[in-house]
């Protein structure tokens, strides 16, 4: 009965914990995806991002399947772009 108290108790704790790791990394920003500009020219992207958020100052097209490097930055949002320099995945920050 101990053992399944202290799963319990684990359990209940662990679930505190999923709203404070749900935050956003980067307080001072208030959008962070951006859905809406999947399919949109790159150029136009940039320009409503840079609208919505001045903080964002690293706003780079990057063509699609491009390697890029995994350290995160809220000041960066990258716009991976096709051929015709399209958005073709949704831009995030980071």
């Amino acid at each position: 009965m101990e053992k399944l108290t202290l799963v319990v108790v684990f359990l209940l704790l662990a679930s505190l914990f999923q709203p404070l790791t749900a935050q956003s990394s980067c307080p001072e920003v208030t959008k962070e995806r951006w859905p809406e500009l999947l399919g949109v020219p790159a150029k136009l992207a940039r320009e409503i991002i840079r609208k919505e958020n001045p903080k964002l100052t690293n706003i780079l097209s990057i063509q699609n399947g491009s390697p890029v490097t995994q350290d995160f930055r809220c000041d960066r949002v990258r716009l991976f772009v096709n051929v015709l320099d399209f958005v073709v995945q949704i831009p995030r920050i980071g």
